[in-house]
């Protein structure tokens, strides 16, 4: 494959690099003589650093580098740091699979081979056996699916290999083993590809997180001291998804799958199991207290039980728990329950017998607040056993499911015989009403299924719909039948009635992971309820402050903005310590590490001053001023809260002033740019930390925040099991630097996931090395004098071109302000190539564009896609252009105001010259049936336009009900109002009304639109533009480019041969209208001999 033009590119880059680095160009200080010129401060969440760096992290970081090269350009100061996130568990979960390997498998290791060919063979036999037991089941009976973890289970993967598939050489894994290793690793080369793809960043303030880090670790140590102090951590016992393997919470990071899941409370509902009923299988549990435990999230409804239910397939136990009661439920509930004080021994289960669901089947039980005295355990094939306790309430009256499932039993005897039901256990039992609903009376579930027609429990479609439409609705709106709180509103005594049951003994809290949660130990999570700190997140005072932040921020989406303002509705205590892992130490109680959304949250602060501390040295080594024990809380107080130190402080005065300096020039920063995922947690974190640190100066609160959807990888998916994926080093060696940025740009702005095209990547190689090949010529040929002198007077071809390059200015400038990165590389790239492009066939070749045109395009052109390839820019700027500096920093391009006229114009002349052309081939084209005796051959010399001076008629009035509506803010009122208009004018009398109102629509929208870039001009009876001038100023042009050898222009409403001559051959003159003149193509034949007859 030829890779010159790649190669070019390259060497461009290296060179631009090199100029940056030997300048210094992105190192940037506070001035120390107090002014404030304009500044942007951006940041981006720091990587972690358990491998490379891959195109996901380069978009993210992408939406930064843009927006910090647009303010640099035109002229702001900019500080853009970059640091490396170790904190937490993944590092050292990976660094102990590693040493495990080694220890089981030797070094190198050798693993296990399995027989890949004997294992799809078996899987295949094994599918099909499914499928032909699938073709004669019972619809009734319940059938397993296969979960995503089996589904995804095949060659076991070993950390080990994931190394060698990250690119670390076999020779260099072994000292993996040492967590510290990766710090000392990973970071260095994240570094090395961010710097490679052109990212402006000052590395002076780069740093690692840990301890170790030892001036990061002391910033740490005071936020949390701060934050305990001021009284937003405290210690309790909360519920928290935990590792038992880990024996820690697990938070977000931590977690290999099921980011953003929390613990989901339930009601655990004891059933007494009647004594008479522990025969059988249940025989060994005979003289205990032996309860079913079911889950459920509406105590409210209890009263209406009239059975229970269990999965006959399903697999259970019987528990003893801490008082000596057994309880039944699936292994997976008694694990979680074993974490929440209910077992003898913290997370330690003491399972004392295990059956199917079928031994559960007619167990008698006394369930509490049930109006019912006795009623049975019943099957339904439908229980999840992923979810809850696998034993189900049952409350006919309330829920479609069990409504329709009793339904079921009760009408089907060859039911009730496959699971052995008896009559008695079924057959008397009715819905009992607890809860009334005033759309849908006293039981709504048997209304709601007849409402949809829901013939069998099978119709699950249906039964989510029933549920969807009534559970909601009996919280809301629903009022008790039944019990103490009778005549009540359910959403006033719900948690009353809760509380009741715990308190009698009926029920206990039972907590579970919302959705399954698995650890990057690779440990299915539990809930647990840990004695730990707590950050009290969702507090009212701090979360009203935090809402007040957000109010005031930028966050380019509404999607993003409700996201946040849904956090910050739902986020409550979060989990802040830890046990295990890399981290900083709790200060006050240094058993535990500070977990790693939490020690990310304000560090923004910290880059503001790690080049003074750290001396560019991103582990801390270097100390150019002071050792790390100098940082005292103290001292952080004095530079980030603006304290005094006391007078017998050894800290140097003058470093103090330049880290206040350097925090209080830069502070707020102004964006971050992060995934969209981060909202949920790390990002609402940073508002709520924020506002406590500076709860007394609003001015240090965050700005903006930036996110983004995930990246695809050509439409699909990046993933590494299937190949479609790249690093950052690879796609930068692929196709450079710019053509990898600027296929970023054009990748997406919205908050949706976005679309990363090799296709537009390999283009741009192609685009930017032919580009550079037409500046180098035209440069020459201007030195040469070949083209139009820079004095020559200015033509109507000039004159849009000129507009065109002031359009794009002003465009692209806005879609920068606003983040719109793809929309900036259309109007700053795509259209103004396409304005070029057309000028040059409109000059008919390069020779004729006028010189100081095509130098105005070839600086701004290049000024203006600079952020997003400023390898490739700062090459024409210097090397070709000769300027002095670097294009960084050269301003952003200033342009006069685009001329709305002269834009129209010059679309008014390409769309025509398309139509004319369009309307030679039809009207020189030879018959669709050909006759026996073909025609004489034709040929069009000669087009006539009809020019029409202004609107009249329909078209007049709806232009005057347009300017009537039109606001002073440039915006129209709804479509619908102004048709409303319409039809209330004087047109309505007309016979042919209804005619004319399908042309309305299409004439209004386009007025519309021609307004929105116009103004209220585009609203008068004329064109904003001298249409008939336009048609004989660029005749020649119009003559030359569609092959004719005359133009004629005319009045519409004028008398003229030519209108005459039109007229009869059929063309329609007076419905010329403005911008839509009226054609006739003068077409004559040709003899054989070519002679006109």
């Amino acid at each position: 494959m030829a890779t010159a033009r790649r190669d070019l590119l390259l060497d461009i880059q290296a060179k631009s690099q090199k100029k940056w680095a030997d300048e210094k160009i992105f190192e940037v200080s506070a001035p120390r003589d107090g002014s404030k010129p304009p500044k942007f401060f951006g940041n981006f969440p720091y990587p972690y650093m358990n491998g490379m760096l891959h195109l996901g992290h380069a978009f993210s970081l992408s939406k930064l580098e843009f927006a910090s090269a647009y303010h640099r350009l035109k002229g702001d100061e900019v500080l853009f740091p970059f640091a490396f996130h170790c904190t937490g568990m993944p590092i050292k979960a990976s660094a102990d699979k590693i040493k495990n390997e080694i220890a089981k498998y030797g070094n190198p290791p050798v693993f296990p081979v399995i027989d890949e060919a004997a294992e799809a063979e078996a899987a295949a036999q094994k599918a099909a056996e499914a499928a032909e037991a699938a073709k004669n089941a019972d619809p009734t009976k319940f059938a397993a699916k296969k979960s995503k973890a089996v589904a995804k289970a095949g060659t076991a993967t070993y950390q080990w290999d994931i190394m060698k598939s990250s690119g670390v050489p076999e020779s260099e894994i072994p000292p993996f083993a040492d967590p510290y290793h990766w710090l000392d690793y990973f970071p260095p080369l994240a570094k090395r590809d961010v710097a490679a793809m052109g990212c402006q960043v000052d590395w002076r303030r780069s740093f690692i997180t840990t301890d170790h880090n030892p001036f990061y670790d002391a910033f740490v140590r005071w936020q949390f001291n701060t934050l305990k102090k001021i009284g937003k951590i405290i210690k309790a016992k909360r519920m928290a998804v935990y590792s038992p393997l880990d024996g820690q919470p697990c938070a977000d990071h931590d977690r290999a799958t099921g980011e953003g899941v929390g613990p989901q409370e339930y009601v655990l509902v004891k059933m007494r199991v009647y004594d008479e009923c522990l025969v059988g299988e249940l025989s060994p549990l005979a003289g205990r207290d032996v309860f079913l435990a079911a889950a459920t999230l509406r105590p409210e409804t209890m009263y209406g039980q009239t059975n229970c239910w269990a999965l006959p397939d399903g697999d259970y136990g019987a528990f003893e728990m801490a008082n000596g009661d057994v309880m039944v439920m699936c292994d997976r509930a008694a694990r979680n329950l074993a974490f929440q004080e209910h077992t003898k021994e913290p997370g330690v289960v003491n399972k004392l017998l295990g059956f199917k669901g079928t031994a559960l089947i007619g167990c008698a039980v006394k369930s509490p607040l049930a109006v019912l005295e006795r009623i049975y355990c019943l099957p339904m094939m439908t229980i999840l056993m992923n979810k809850g306790t696998g034993v189900v309430t049952s409350v006919p009256s309330d829920s479609p499911m069990d409504f329709m499932a009793l339904s079921d039993l009760k009408a089907k005897p060859a039911l009730r015989e496959k699971f052995g039901v008896k009559d008695e256990w079924v057959m008397p039992f009715e819905v009992v009403p607890c809860v009334h609903i005033p759309e849908f009376g006293d039981a709504c579930a048997p209304i709601v299924c007849e409402q949809l027609k829901i013939k069998s429990q099978n119709e699950k479609v249906k039964l989510e719909e029933a549920k969807g439409k009534t559970y909601l609705k009996g919280f809301t709106d629903g009022i008790m039948l039944l019990g103490a709180h009778k005549g009540e509103p359910v959403k006033l005594v719900k948690q009353k009635i809760r509380d009741i049951m715990i308190a009698d003994g009926g029920a206990i809290v039972y907590s579970e992971p919302e959705k399954q949660v698995m650890s990057r130990s690779g440990d299915e999570c539990v809930v647990a309820l840990t004695d730990q700190w707590y950050l009290e997140y969702g507090e009212d005072a701090w979360r009203e402050r935090s809402e007040k932040c957000l109010e005031g921020m930028v966050t380019y989406h509404d999607e993003a903005r409700k996201a946040f303002q849904h956090t910050l509705g739902w986020l409550r205590q979060w989990a802040c310590s830890r046990a295990f892992g890399l981290g900083t130490r709790m200060p006050w109680d240094p058993q535990y590490l500070i977990e790693s959304l939490s020690d990310s949250t304000i560090y923004m602060a910290y880059y503001t001053v790690a080049h003074l501390l750290q001396g560019g040295d991103m582990y801390g080594k270097s100390r150019p001023s002071v050792d790390p024990e100098a940082m005292t809380d103290d001292v952080w107080d004095a530079v980030f809260l603006g304290t005094e130190l006391n007078a017998d402080s050894k800290f140097p005065k003058d470093l103090l002033d330049e880290m206040r300096a350097e925090f209080n020039f830069w502070y707020p920063f102004d964006l971050r740019v992060s995934g969209k995922d981060l909202i949920q947690n790390h990002l609402t974190f940073a508002i709520y930390n924020h506002t406590a640190i500076w709860e007394g100066d609003e001015s240090k609160w965050p700005r903006g925040f930036r996110t983004n959807g995930h990246l695809l990888l050509n439409g699909e998916k990046m993933s590494k099991s299937t190949g479609n994926f790249k690093t950052l080093k690879t796609a930068i060696e692929e196709y450079s630097a710019d053509a990898m940025r600027f296929a970023l740009a054009d990748a997406g702005d919205g908050i949706e996931d976005a679309n990363f095209v090799h296709d537009t990547a390999n283009a741009a190689i192609l685009r930017f090395t032919k580009e550079l090949e037409w500046i180098e010529s035209i440069r020459e040929a201007s030195a040469q004098g070949k083209l139009r002198a820079a004095d020559s007077s200015a033509t109507f071809t000039d004159r849009v071109f000129a507009n065109a390059i002031d359009t794009a200015i002003a465009r692209t400038k806005d879609h920068y302000e606003n983040m719109m990165f793809r929309e900036a590389l259309k109007s700053g790239y795509y259209d103004l190539q396409s304005a070029r492009d057309a000028y040059r066939v409109q000059c008919d070749g390069d020779a004729g564009m006028r010189a100081d045109l095509a130098a105005r395009f070839i600086e701004v052109s290049t000024l203006l896609i600079a952020p997003f390839t400023p390898h490739t820019c700062e090459h024409v700027w210097g090397a070709i252009l000769g300027r002095e500096g670097s294009v960084t920093k050269a301003g952003f391009p200033v342009g006069d105001a685009p001329d709305p006229s002269v834009a129209a114009a010059g679309k008014y002349l390409d769309d025509l010259v398309k139509t004319v052309r369009g309307g030679v081939a039809k009207a020189t084209a030879p018959p669709k049936k050909k006759p026996a005796v073909p025609p004489p051959p034709k040929v069009c010399d000669r087009v006539d336009f009809f020019v029409a001076e202004k609107f009249g008629g329909w078209q007049e009035v709806c232009l005057g009900i347009l300017a009537d509506v039109y606001g002073a803010d440039g915006t129209f009122p709804p479509v619908s109002d102004i048709l409303e208009k319409v039809k209330a004018s004087p047109l309505a009398a007309q016979a042919d009304f209804k005619n004319v109102m399908k042309m309305v629509m299409p004439f209004v929208k386009f007025k519309m639109n021609e307004a929105a870039v116009a103004g209220r001009d585009a609203l008068g009876v004329r064109l904003i533009f001298d249409e008939a001038g336009v048609l004989r100023e660029n005749s020649e042009y119009v003559a030359r480019v569609c092959g004719l050898k005359e133009v004629g222009v005319f009045a519409a409403d004028a008398d003229s041969p030519e209108k005459a001559a039109a007229v009869k051959g059929g063309v329609k003159v007076d419905q010329a209208t403005p911008g839509s003149p009226g054609v006739n193509f003068v077409v004559t034949e040709l003899s054989v001999e070519g002679v006109t007859i």
